[in-house]
């Protein structure tokens, strides 16, 4: 089986023109098959509010109204996607910015009205993500690039997690590529004291996971992104990487981040 990463890169890099070409380079100069997944949250939120039209957010969660809707597509598909594959083509890589409607490539659900009505939000499940289209891409020699858009099939556009979206998309293509999955944010890893870079715990295996919740080393918002790690490796994903989005040169050395396994 060939080989396949795929890089989720968070809001804090992609704010910073400096920290993104750097990041970019290093995406850009990573061997194999690759896809680069993204948000762009806060950029969204800076535009709507320069409009007129305030974040709405429940537990870290964005309310996506109509007009949120419209935000989020000119921003994550248009801004954010098309600047940073021009980029990733300046760096030599044949980068092509996607939504999940492009191709029909990732397929989402609305979610449901319960307690809470979070608008024009997009559920993945096991059949969202087009495995056949994605590899048709690589294979072509194209880079994908994908934004947190996807589509019901039905016209609707809808918003989704970008971390689900990367999860989802290594799930799906685990059946073809040996594939890891590597999510890039501001912190080395996961961190027994998080104020200590050098309290790095760099490996973690699924038998760890709730000992390490009970000894609050994990917490917060970690917790639901480990549990989401191990259910992607459950489902055949070889490894999750969690590290800093400036070390990813660090990878193919064994050396970055916390890796997550079975």
């Amino acid at each position: 089986m060939n080989k396949l990463s795929i890089i989720k890169i968070g809001g804090n890099v992609i704010d910073n023109s400096e920290k993104l070409h750097q990041f970019l380079l290093d995406f850009t100069a990573l061997p194999g098959d690759k896809i680069l997944i993204h948000g762009g949250g806060k950029i969204a939120t800076e535009l709507g509010t320069s409009l007129g039209i305030e974040a709405k957010m429940v537990d870290g969660r964005r309310i996506t109204d109509i007009e949120t809707l419209r935000i989020v597509t000119m921003v994550y598909a248009g801004l954010i996607n098309k600047n940073m594959v021009a980029q990733l083509q300046d760096k030599g890589c044949n980068a092509i910015g996607l939504t999940g409607a492009d191709g029909n490539i990732i397929k989402a659900v609305k979610r449901p009205v319960k307690e809470i009505d979070y608008g024009f939000v997009g559920d993945l499940n096991e059949t969202s993500v087009s495995s056949e289209m994605i590899d048709n891409l690589l294979k072509a020699g194209l880079v994908p690039v994908l934004c947190a858009i996807t589509h019901d099939g039905e016209g609707q556009l809808l918003n989704t997690n970008a971390d689900t979206i990367a999860s989802a998309v290594a799930v799906a293509m685990s059946d073809q590529y040996e594939t890891s999955l590597i999510y890039c944010f501001e912190k080395k890893g996961v961190m027994r004291d998080i104020d200590d870079d050098n309290s790095l715990v760099a490996e973690i295996k699924m038998s760890e996971f709730e000992g390490l919740k009970n000894e609050g080393v994990v917490s917060g918002g970690m917790i639901p992104k480990l549990h989401n790690a191990f259910e992607a490796i459950k489902s055949g994903v070889t490894a999750v990487y969690i590290g800093k989005a400036d070390e990813l040169s660090l990878i193919d050395q064994h050396n970055f981040g916390t890796r997550l396994i079975k």
